[in-house]
């Protein structure tokens, strides 16, 4: 019984379309945040000058708001991909629910 409703669930249409959505808005946002990482990583290694740079009179250094907005940025990617998920991806899980279980 599990196998027969596994291949309906594979087979399904909205399935595949479902998995085609996911899997390529997953590797949008997987590569945006690669690019914001590994730029950051990669001005730490070859450009230190910039990022030691002071902003204005105090302590704080260039790096340290770019730092912070590495951070920030993957917050909000997860927060992109949770909504996302929440709407679009479950209203078609719910879709393929409702037409194998019939």
């Amino acid at each position: 019984m599990e196998m027969d409703l596994a291949h309906r669930i594979a087979s399904h249409p909205k399935y595949q379309e479902l998995k085609a959505k996911r899997s390529s808005f997953g590797w949008w946002l997987t590569a945006l945040m690669m690019i914001v990482y590994y730029g950051f990583i990669l001005l730490v290694a070859f450009n230190k000058e910039f990022l030691t740079q002071r902003m204005g009179d105090g302590v704080m250094t260039i790096g340290m708001p770019i730092g912070l907005g590495v951070i920030l940025f993957t917050v909000v990617i997860t927060g992109i991909y949770v909504r996302r998920a929440n709407s679009e991806f479950d209203d078609l899980t719910e879709e393929i629910k409702k037409a194998v279980t019939k």
